[in-house]
């Protein structure tokens, strides 16, 4: 049973306008094509999903037609997958597809390329095509996909919301002595139950000093009484990605890492209220590092501190453009996307990571879910 409805969905016509938005950019650069490759790109412009391997199924985008290049023997596989209507090119085993791509772009023309494409296929196309008349399709590609639409908004929201509540329920089961396992086990559950195709896309469940490592720790374990729980897990709805952490203890009393709780929670506030529209993505960065090196941790990556960028952007992958690092000069417009999660890292001690993401909106920046309420209280 799903957990809300109506469950938001991706439509045909929007993908159709995501389309007319890539051709037009294909026009205005003079390039004959985009060839995508089996990625997050080809579901976000055809609704096609497929899982690279080492036979190439992709599409090619020309700016008045759409091919999809498909092995011939998975073409009544792809038929039965939702995707744009257009025609099916098929190659047999022994033919090269990057030939018959050859074949259709024709003897002159540039094809910008997806820039997940696996490298063996770029070798393939350079040899029929020559490397000069091969380009580097991201930025057109991550100039559409960052801006999000309404719709994916929506999704983006619908996931969050289902994540803090999983989040929550995880909360609650909490208690000494319970495995990181366990509660792996319980979130992913609860994730499936609410509709999550697939459960969590990840999970991380770390206890005491563990929670010192950004990832996670290899193996299981047990939960303390007096422990910092950090929680990290997200899932899916229509291809769009939640990802949410909390860092908390179950009672109250421990006045160092309630210290370095507020601190990290001020530095999380800092990178909201740097977001404004037009700012450089690296800003927000800067503006929690302030925040530490006010509280004598750090600077830049020495540690105690925070040892990684402040953020990342969220999509249809859960690591994507914008990123909210020193150094990227994109300036934040309407309709990015993105995590807000200073970490704070005290080595072989604890680790406090608070993790809510931003969207951009005409008016600044709003949180899809509310940050914590406090080092005991992780919901607000």
């Amino acid at each position: 049973m799903s957990w809300q409805h109506p469950v938001p969905r991706t439509t045909e016509q929007e993908r159709h306008e995501r389309l007319s938005r890539l051709r037009q950019l294909l026009d205005a650069h003079g390039l004959a094509g985009m060839l995508l490759g089996p990625t997050e790109s080809l579901r976000y412009f055809t609704g096609l999903v497929w899982h690279a391997s080492e036979r190439f199924l992709g599409a090619l985008v020309t700016p008045t037609t759409l091919y999809y290049i498909v092995p011939s023997f998975e073409r009544s596989r792809v038929a039965t997958l939702p995707h744009l209507p257009a025609e099916i090119l098929e190659w047999q085993e022994e033919e090269s597809s990057a030939a018959l791509i050859a074949r259709v772009l024709g003897s002159s023309g540039v094809l910008a390329l997806d820039d997940n494409m696996p490298l063996y296929f770029y070798n393939a196309l350079a040899t029929e095509l020559g490397a000069e008349r091969l380009a580097n399709g991201g930025p057109l590609i991550n100039s559409l996909r960052r801006i999000k639409s309404v719709a994916e908004i929506a999704l983006i929201q619908y996931a969050m919301n289902l994540t803090l509540d999983v989040h929550k329920q995880a909360h609650a089961l909490l208690k000494p002595g319970i495995r990181a396992s366990d509660v792996v086990a319980f979130i992913d559950q609860r994730h499936r139950e609410a509709g999550a195709h697939g459960g969590s896309t990840f999970c991380i469940v770390s206890f005491g000093e563990a929670t010192s490592l950004p990832h996670g720790a290899d193996g299981d374990q047990t939960l303390g009484e007096d422990d910092v729980i950090l929680v990290d897990t997200g899932a899916r709805i229509d291809g769009y990605h939640s990802d949410l952490t909390r860092t908390y203890k179950l009672k109250a009393g421990d006045s160092g890492f309630e210290d370095a709780w507020a601190i990290e929670r001020e530095a999380q506030q800092a990178v909201f209220e740097a977001a404004k529209l037009g700012a450089a993505c690296s800003s927000l960065d800067d503006a929690a590092r302030a925040v530490l090196a006010k509280h004598a941790l750090g600077p830049d990556y020495k540690l105690p501190g925070l040892p990684h960028r402040a953020g990342h952007g969220l999509g249809l992958e859960i690591h994507e453009e914008p990123y909210i690092v020193r150094g990227n000069a994109t300036a934040l417009a309407p309709g990015m996307c993105f995590s807000n999660e200073p970490m704070i890292v005290f080595p072989r001690k604890f680790g406090i990571r608070l993790e809510d993401h931003i969207y951009m909106t005409a008016d600044g920046p709003r949180w899809f879910t509310q940050p914590s309420k406090g080092p005991t209280e992780p919901f607000a």
